[in-house]
């Protein structure tokens, strides 16, 4: 079974630093699309920074220049470094995947559980 396991995550404050990891367990045959998607009480979850099957990223407007995407294929892992934090990067940030787990199934998301960043002083 596949399982999505993420790491890190916590209470920083304001202009610090935090990274958060996650890697794909289990038996799968490819793995496509990798990223990170965040959430807040009462909104849609929203991309934050993903590799798309063709390795390209995309990122939110909002975490450019302070939010790094990282992938170890090698390791099925992604990482997400995430600098100059600010109060409204609080959220609970989900590692996302798009997975085939065997070559004639079709690809399908995966998520994490979830891991909660708040920005405070």
């Amino acid at each position: 079974q596949v399982q999505l396991v993420e790491s890190g995550g916590g209470l920083v404050q304001p202009g610090g630093s935090l990274r958060l990891s996650c890697t794909v367990s289990g038996r799968l045959f490819s793995i496509n699309a990798m990223g990170w998607y965040r959430q807040t009480p009462g909104k849609q979850r929203e991309l934050v920074a993903a590799f798309t099957s063709g390795s390209m990223i995309n990122d939110a407007d909002s975490v450019k220049g302070r939010f790094t995407i990282s992938r170890d294929n090698a390791k099925n892992t992604v990482s997400l470094q995430m600098n100059s934090l600010k109060p409204e990067d609080t959220a609970v940030y989900y590692c996302y995947a798009g997975i085939r787990v065997g070559l004639t199934h079709p690809i399908r998301d995966y998520w994490g559980q979830g891991t909660q960043v708040t920005v405070s002083s």
